[in-house]
């Protein structure tokens, strides 16, 4: 690593490289502006016989969900209205992000889409996922002659 300078500052044009590489796919992902963070997020936990996916979504009209099932793959997507003020009133401070939100979530194993079921309560969705059959470990017995 070669230093440059008197004060210690060091140059390395492979961080460089990779700082950038980052930036532009946080640029180009919308990962790179402040109010596109990983909304909403989730906590996903397997069991033998299903996936479980809890979500934070307060505020949320559970009509303004959307969730569909293809193979291994969730997606959740919806929408956060904007609150409305009343007259008179302006804002103070605004920190709550409102708009529409989207997540892919990649899944241990395919699942029975007929049989996934979803729970709002409280701000939080549950969404129980349960393997397919043909993705279940099975036991094979070995015959003998």
């Amino acid at each position: 690593m070669a230093r440059i300078g008197r004060i210690g500052w060091s140059w390395d044009p492979i961080q460089e490289m990779e700082r950038l590489e980052r930036d532009w796919s946080d640029f180009f992902s919308g990962s790179g502006r402040p109010s596109a963070v990983k909304y909403p997020p989730v906590n996903v936990f397997t069991g033998e016989d299903d996936v479980v996916i809890t979500s934070e979504i307060p505020g949320v009209n559970p009509e303004d969900v959307d969730l569909t099932v293809t193979g291994d793959v969730l997606t959740l997507k919806g929408t956060r209205r904007q609150q409305e003020l009343g007259q008179g009133q302006a804002w103070h401070r605004r920190e709550r992000g409102y708009g529409d939100f989207y997540r892919t979530i990649q899944l241990p194993y395919n699942v029975d889409s007929s049989k996934v079921e979803a729970n709002y309560s409280k701000g939080i969705l549950r969404i129980s996922l349960p393997r397919a059959e043909a993705d279940k470990a099975r036991k094979i017995s070995v015959k003998t002659a």
